[in-house]
């Protein structure tokens, strides 16, 4: 008796949804998150703009804007199966240039200044004052 072949079970076969693979290496939550980015343009295969059902296949080129994060990666397996981190990791192998470029946007973020520091708060009395004058002279009042 022969058994048939479930369709969540991709990891013996040689395709696979590009939205699939990107949720089962773990780039997006959920595979309408993921479905989402591929309709939006923010997902390439090898240059190119794709649809989520486009067929992923080891060797393809991603370059992958994820939020906050960009990522450029060669698919080396393929695999429907969403499973631990460390798993997902053996799908891909990120690029040189987009780890440094990473790593440099990382050490942006980091230096960059904290953004509640960038506020002034709220203006004290004078300066409340200063602006009610500014804003009846404007009016020609």
């Amino acid at each position: 008796m022969s058994r048939k072949p479930d369709p969540d079970d991709d990891a013996g076969h040689e395709r696979l949804r590009l939205d699939k693979w990107l949720w089962a290496a773990r780039f997006f939550k959920t595979r309408t998150l993921a479905s989402d980015a591929i309709d939006a343009g923010r997902i390439q295969v090898n240059g190119a703009r794709a649809k989520p059902s486009r067929e992923v296949h080891v060797g393809d080129q991603l370059d992958i804007q994820a939020p906050e994060v960009r990522y450029s990666v060669i698919v080396q397996a393929l695999s429907g199966r969403r499973g631990p981190a460390e798993e997902a990791r053996r799908l891909y192998a990120e690029t040189g240039d987009s780890l440094a470029r990473r790593e440099r946007e990382r050490e942006q973020r980091r230096l960059a200044p904290e953004p509640s520091q960038m506020l002034h708060g709220r203006p004290t009395k004078t300066q409340r004052r200063e602006i009610d004058r500014m804003r009846a002279k404007l009016r020609g009042g």
